[in-house]
């Protein structure tokens, strides 16, 4: 099944059904009045939800006319957000241009940080930040949203907590990474507020393109109009989900709710024939290639998206479609 949050003035917006080809919607507040509240209590509340799309496919429930642009993210704010870095090529080609050396370990121990989940974007939601300067990048994601874990799961057991898949723009401000890192606590105000994609699927609801840990399809990623990445999800993932699960709960459980990202999908492609999904990447590439990056970083007015289609052309999850501001104060100021 597919779930949507739409904005309704709440801090969680109001939980949804949205049929397989996200024309249609029907409410499941005689459900649940929220995802999180639906995660909380998965075990009895999953098969009604799905009984009630399957209801909705055979146009058996009222009914209305899905718009992605009145989503919120399907968690609108989480208990939890974590982002690994699953694809190990990503951090080897980041942290080189930024000069710092990757240790041996980072192939066999995943990197993750705790992001900040009180404040997700919603797909349509402008990016705003103050400064171009600050280095704006998007970055292209996978992930999945858990139920309950307990503290010490093996890999293997934690596919099985698994509940829904999503897409990401985890926003990354490239410029302020370096000196946040070197003080030794980690990111911060270089990550701000993400973004996820209108919908979150069921596993099911992906076929056999879903191995129970990887989804082996392409990402696509656009840039003003344009094709800028066109990554294989599947390939090149170091580590899995399960493992990523794991990892975050080797010393503690982890609640219902809890999201647990990819970190840029990325594929090893020297040639760059499918792109990527993040500009830090290219501009590696560049400076490898061309002895200095020349692809800036994004710009007041850019936009970028963010999609994954299924084998037959259709969209998955919806789009994140995101148009780069400056604050409403600072663009007034400029005019």
């Amino acid at each position: 099944m597919k779930l949507a949050s739409l904005k309704d003035g709440s801090r969680d917006g109001k939980l949804v059904v949205v049929s397989r080809d996200l024309t249609r919607a029907t409410e499941a507040f005689n459900i649940a009045p929220t995802l999180q509240r639906a995660l909380d209590d998965w075990d009895r509340v999953a098969p009604r939800l799905t009984d009630l799309a399957e209801q909705l496919e055979h146009g058996s429930v009222p009914s209305f006319r899905f718009h992605e642009h009145e989503c919120a993210s399907p968690l609108p704010r989480a208990f939890q957000w974590a982002d690994g870095s699953a694809y190990v090529n990503h951090v080897e080609l980041v942290r080189k241009a930024r000069g710092a050396e990757m240790p041996d370990s980072f192939w066999t121990d995943p990197l993750m940080y705790q992001g900040g989940s009180d404040s997700f974007l919603g797909p349509r939601d402008p990016i705003t930040m103050a400064d171009e300067a600050w280095g704006i990048d998007m970055e292209g994601e996978v992930a999945v949203v858990t139920g309950d874990v307990p503290m010490g799961i093996s890999s293997s057991d934690a596919r099985a907590r698994i509940r829904l898949v999503l897409l990401v723009n985890d926003v990354s401000l490239r410029g302020l990474i370096p000196a946040e890192l070197a003080k030794g606590f980690g990111f911060f105000q270089s990550k701000p507020s993400s973004a996820f994609s209108p919908v979150a699927v069921t596993p099911d609801e992906l076929g056999d393109a879903w191995d129970g840990a990887k989804l082996h399809l392409p990402l696509h990623v656009d840039l003003n109009g344009k094709p800028f990445g066109r990554v294989e999800a599947g390939e090149d993932m170091t580590f899995d989900f399960g493992q990523l699960i794991a990892h975050a709960a080797k010393t503690r459980p982890l609640c219902a709710g809890s999201i647990i990202g990819s970190g840029t999908v990325s594929n090893k492609d020297p040639e760059g024939r499918r792109g990527h999904s993040c500009i830090a990447e290219l501009r590696m590439i560049e400076m490898i290639r061309d002895g200095k990056p020349n692809t800036p970083f994004l710009r007041f007015g850019d936009e970028v998206r963010i999609e994954m289609m299924d084998r037959s052309g259709h969209s998955i999850f919806g789009a994140i479609a995101q148009k780069v501001e400056a604050p409403l104060a600072l663009s007034t100021k400029t005019l």
